[in-house]
């Protein structure tokens, strides 16, 4: 076959392509949480056809090509042999790097951070938080509403034994503002919510959900009739006629937001009163330009974001705009990783690390609430505590003694300034949070076969000349700990 080699190529070129935007995006909206029924099948396909296909035009051209060679069997059978596995290696390791790079912030930067370890309960409970209620509400932007500063969260609120009693008790203490969505536990989330809501006075409550089904979020390009569908199915769940607030959820890119039928959807529902407001959510790789988007379209009330004390080095930034536009501000991850084992010694604290870090929130002025996942008798305590108080030297006190026992060694799960500056392409985020398991969560056994699996490791650091130095925003020495890394999580 003339030009065979062309072909082949041509087709691999294709199939690279198609590894990012067929497969790689396949596997990102999958990643976003797309209502997985809503996913086109064909660019996946489209990219396997082409896989296979160019598999097949690089053995046809190997084939052609040796056959043409003067030489004897056995070397000629030898030649074909390393030639079409390295021809046929480059090409799927191009298209591995190509689907890959679709969804290498999901993996780099937001996985970690979502998968972060926290401390969510004090290993002592002081007296003196017992009985605490809601001390504080605060506009929440142009809805004119007064939300409680301490929010309601409702992705574990299932773990409780009686969650339906556990929301009560947060009504009772003055929560309301109540955050949900129906792919929460596959809608058991709103169920168990709409069973007290129906017995409580609606007006005094703001009922947020998301434009989800029970199996993910609504796609972009889904038809106005599939966004109100879904609307229409948490209404019914949640025992009420309207919603305050509809999120599109953990979006990552500026077209979903965007989606005009989603806005047409919106439009339709807030003039016949089944939704008044409408917000965005996103704690994604590509929070920074979603954020923008909704703020300069102005077709947006409500923003929630990742937010705590130490991360996200330009959230100040993106809130500040946002409260210019009058948008309200909603706080969520507001726990920062902890350390599990050095966190014990705040066991004596009359401040838990908990209420040091929602006091730490709710000091930016321009933050309308937060919302924290209650799933413990003793978060209502302790969380609520934490209602209308200002920052006081002790909470100063914990928070500083957090970052003191972090400082040089905690690497921002949503930072990535490092990996641009190492020669050797090392995945020094993985390194540096496997070894934050071993240490400080006490799972060595998980931290090096997590290590292990790396497929590269901090060995190059050893005899590195370190040109990562003064890479890291947080000072961490980086040559310093991964070479340390690497002594400690090896298997050898």
């Amino acid at each position: 076959m003339k030009n065979i080699g062309i072909i082949a190529l041509a087709a691999w070129a294709l199939t690279w392509v198609l590894g990012y935007a067929g497969l790689g995006n396949f596997l990102h909206v999958l990643v976003v949480g797309i209502d997985q029924s809503m996913i086109s099948l064909a660019p996946p396909i489209a990219f396997g056809l082409f896989f296979v296909t160019s598999i097949t035009l690089t053995v046809i051209w190997v084939r052609q090509k040796e056959s043409n060679a003067p030489t004897d069997e056995a070397s000629s059978g030898r030649r074909k042999f390393l030639m079409g596995s390295a021809a046929v290696s480059g090409g799927m390791v191009g298209a591995a790097v190509a689907t890959m790079g679709r969804i290498e912030g999901w993996l780099r930067v937001t996985g970690p951070a979502l998968s972060a370890e926290v401390e969510q309960t004090a290993p002592v409970v002081n007296a003196s938080w017992k009985g605490a209620r809601i001390a504080h509400k605060r506009p929440l932007g142009r809805t004119g509403f007064m939300v409680s500063d301490i929010s309601m969260g409702t992705t574990q609120f299932l773990r409780h034994s009686d969650p339906e009693g556990l929301f009560r008790e947060l009504l009772d203490r003055g929560v309301n503002y109540i955050d949900t969505s129906p792919d929460y536990a596959g809608a058991k989330s709103e169920t168990a919510l709409g069973n007290v809501l129906k017995d409580r006075n609606r007006g005094e409550l703001f009922i947020v959900t998301k434009w989800c089904t029970s199996d993910g979020h609504v796609s972009q390009g889904s038809s106005v009739e599939t966004y109100l569908t879904a609307l229409d199915d948490s209404l019914q769940r949640l025992n009420t006629d309207y919603v305050d607030l509809i999120h599109v959820h953990s979006c990552d890119s500026v077209e979903r937001l965007l989606d005009p039928n989603m806005l047409k959807a919106f439009d339709i529902a807030k003039a016949d009163g089944r939704a008044r407001f409408l917000g965005v959510t996103s704690h994604t790789p590509n929070l920074e330009e979603v954020a923008y988007a909704a703020i300069e379209s102005d077709k947006f009330d409500v923003m929630m974001l990742a937010y705590h004390h130490g991360a996200w080095p330009k959230q100040q930034d993106i809130i500040k705009k946002a409260a210019e536009k009058n948008m309200g501000i909603v706080a969520m991850k507001t726990l920062k990783g902890a350390k599990h084992k050095g966190m014990l010694e705040f066991q004596n604290e009359s401040t838990s690390y908990a209420q040091a870090a929602f006091k730490w929130v709710m000091s930016n002025p321009d933050v309308s609430c937060l919302v924290i996942s209650f799933f413990e008798t003793e978060h209502v305590d302790e969380y609520i505590h934490a209602s209308g108080k200002s920052m006081t030297t002790n909470d100063t006190a914990v928070l500083q003694k957090y970052d003191e026992m972090i400082a040089g060694t905690h690497c921002l799960a949503n930072c990535g300034d490092c990996l641009g500056s190492c020669p050797h392409a090392a995945p020094i985020n993985d390194v540096l949070r496997h070894r934050m398991y071993f240490e400080d969560y006490g799972d060595q056994k998980q931290a090096m076969q997590l290590y292990s699996a790396l497929d590269k490791n901090a060995d190059s650091c050893l005899t590195c000349t370190a040109p990562c130095t003064g890479a890291c925003p947080q000072n961490i020495n980086i040559q310093d700990r991964m070479s340390g890394a690497h002594e400690k999580l090896s298997l050898a």
